[in-house]
Formats: structure tokens, sequence, C-alpha cells
């Protein structure tokens, strides 16, 4: 299984997402992660990850939920651990692979995201943790066909 990373700063009313710009997910905002590098880890690799794709250093992250993809089409299962960026620095800027942009909570455009962030980003907003499992069928890849999502008190 491959583990990714995945962060996102949401401070009072606003959430910041990136516009992919090129590779997997092209075209739809997300948060801010990837994969990690050898000798890294998980959070390590989060903090790098949002530096390199919108400037942004974060001082202080929370580990609020890890989630599996399955995509119907490929063998490697994906395990996404998504943080919260709880102290920063810096101002967002766009970079080779994203665009950021802040948007109020109420204006998140889950039309134009991965169909499963509309099930986690509100409990990720409300302040609590989830583990969960989404499988897509692989020939449409937003697609999702079988879900879990759970609360937990502890990741």
């Amino acid at each position: 299984m491959k583990q990714l990373t995945l962060c996102l700063i949401h401070q009072d009313s606003k959430v910041l997402l990136g516009l992919k710009k090129r590779g997997f997910g092209q075209g739809r905002w997300n948060g801010f992660g990837g994969k990690l590098n050898e000798e890294e880890t998980i959070e390590q690799a989060a903090k790098r990850e949002l530096k390199e794709e919108s400037g942004i250093h974060a001082h202080e992250i929370e580990k609020r939920g890890i989630i599996k993809f399955k995509f119907q089409s490929d063998v490697e299962n994906l395990e996404v651990h998504i943080f919260h960026v709880t102290k920063f620095e810096g101002e967002p800027i766009e970079s080779e692979e994203m665009k950021p942009q802040w948007f109020e909570k109420e204006k998140i455009p889950y039309e134009e995201m991965w169909a499963d962030d509309k099930h986690w980003i509100p409990l990720f907003l409300e302040g609590k943790k989830f583990k969960g499992t989404f499988i897509f069928d692989g020939e449409k890849e937003n697609n999702i066909i079988k879900s879990e999502l759970i609360e937990v008190k502890e990741i």
C-alpha cells in the first residue's frame, strides 16, 4: 500500500485548496500533498509537499484522518494521511503543480473535486478525526462504487 499525505489549511471560515495543474487529479481542486521520499516520515512529507506546492511553511500539523483508496483498474491501494495545518507562515503562491485559492466553507467547489471529498471534508472542518475507505470505478475514476467512513477518537 502506497502512503501519501494531504494537508488542508482551515482558518476561520476559509479553506485553502489548490487546483491541480498536472498529473494525477489534474483539473481538480484538492489539498496539498503527495508521496513520501525515502527516509522521510509522514509528517515531514506533509510539510515538504505543502511548501513545494503552495509556498506555505507549516510549523504545526495535526493528523485528522486516514483514508484508503482503491481504483478498480489499479492494483496498488493508496493510504492517504490527512493533516490540518494549525500553525504556518507565508502566503500561498502558485507552483508548477498547484494553483492555490482560498474558499469560503460554504463555497467549497465539491463538484470540481474528488467525489469522496464531500463526505470527509465536513468532518475535517468540524475538527473531527476519521478513517475511511473509498473504492472508485477505474473506468470513470471519480465514481465511488463502495465507501465506508467513520468518526474516531484517535488516529
